[in-house]
Formats: structure tokens, C-alpha cells, sequence
């Protein structure tokens, strides 16, 4: 910002959003119970809380098992951070989610499995999830 208040330039601000969002994602994606396979299950194809909660290899994909309802909260909120979307049929949006492309950015960032955040870390984020909005 100049001396005046003004932003540096017009493309300054929206710069700065995409990185706080790139960076707020990071931070949750640690905190969640899905692996690394999770993701790019979904950069290849859309999937339900159903069919989660029924594979036999869940736990290829997630770090904890959890039930169909523990898995829409997730996926609610990943939909809130710009990492997942909604698939739209013919008929409107569906059950099934999918990988947006800030998801593909923030996954990218590891080469490996998803760091997994300390218990602290994680206690927060679930404070910052489930807080109500003033």
C-alpha cells in the first residue's frame, strides 16, 4: 500500500486473496483425516459421501474411518475452502464432489503423503470450522 492507502496496483488485492485461500486450505487439509489418494481420486473422478463410507479400501484414502454423515461434514467443508465442488448432471448438483483447480493447486505443494498437523493445530482448526460467524 502507498502512503496514501491506496493498493500497489489493480491485480495487488485479488493476488493477496488467492494466497490467503491457497494458504487457509493448506493449513485444514492437514487437519483432515484424507490421504494424498483422495484427492487425486477425485482430480480423476467425482464421488459420493455414500461411496466413501462403503469402499473396502477407505482407509487407502483416509487416515481415520468415519460413516457417511462424518464424511458429508468433511466434504461441506471443503466445498467452504474452494478445495471441492459440487458435480452438476442434467438434473442439478449431485452428491458426488470433485477436485476444483485451487484443490489441485494446494495438493501440489506436497510430493508426498499430506503432512499430518499436531493435535493443537488440529483442535484449532476445529474451532475456526465450527465457530459461528458475528
Amino acid at each position: 500500500m502507498t502512503a496514501a492507502g491506496s493498493h500497489d496496483g489493480p491485480g495487488t488485492s485479488l493476488e493477496a486473496n488467492d494466497r490467503r485461500a491457497r494458504e487457509r486450505a493448506a493449513r485444514s487439509l492437514t487437519c483432515l483425516p484424507f490421504r494424498r489418494a483422495f484427492y487425486e481420486e477425485l482430480s480423476e473422478r467425482a464421488i459420493s459421501n455414500t461411496e466413501l463410507a462403503a469402499r473396502v479400501d477407505q482407509s487407502a484414502l483416509v487416515f481415520v474411518p468415519f460413516a457417511e454423515a462424518r464424511a458429508e461434514d468433511h466434504f461441506i467443508w471443503l466445498i467452504r475452502l474452494g478445495v471441492l465442488r459440487r458435480e452438476v448432471d442434467g438434473q442439478g448438483l449431485t452428491e458426488r464432489v470433485r477436485l476444483t483447480p485451487l484443490g489441485r493447486s494446494v495438493i501440489s505443494r506436497w510430493p508426498g503423503e499430506i503432512p499430518r498437523a499436531g493435535l493443537r493445530q488440529r483442535i484449532r482448526q476445529t474451532f475456526l470450522r465450527h465457530r459461528p460467524r458475528l
